[in-house]
């Protein structure tokens, strides 16, 4: 594909953009997770490290653009 060829709406539909956003938004509800809900304790497996929470949240942005019939 031609980056200078395509419009806007066939760049949004190509599958790896789209799974690309899907894993950032997951990513930043991952970190939202943990810093607005968190563990106060720090013995929660997930919410404690925020890295893991990111990673968490990316795998799920991942299955979920991957997702449905085409």
């Amino acid at each position: 594909m031609n980056v200078k060829n395509m419009n806007v709406k066939t760049w949004i539909r190509n599958k790896w953009f789209r799974r690309a956003a899907f894993v950032l938004i997951g990513a930043v509800g991952g970190f939202a997770y943990y810093y607005f809900i968190g563990c106060a304790t720090n013995t929660c497996p997930i919410t404690s490290n925020p890295y893991i929470s990111v990673g968490y949240g990316s795998v799920i942005g991942l299955v979920l653009s991957t997702g449905g019939k085409q």
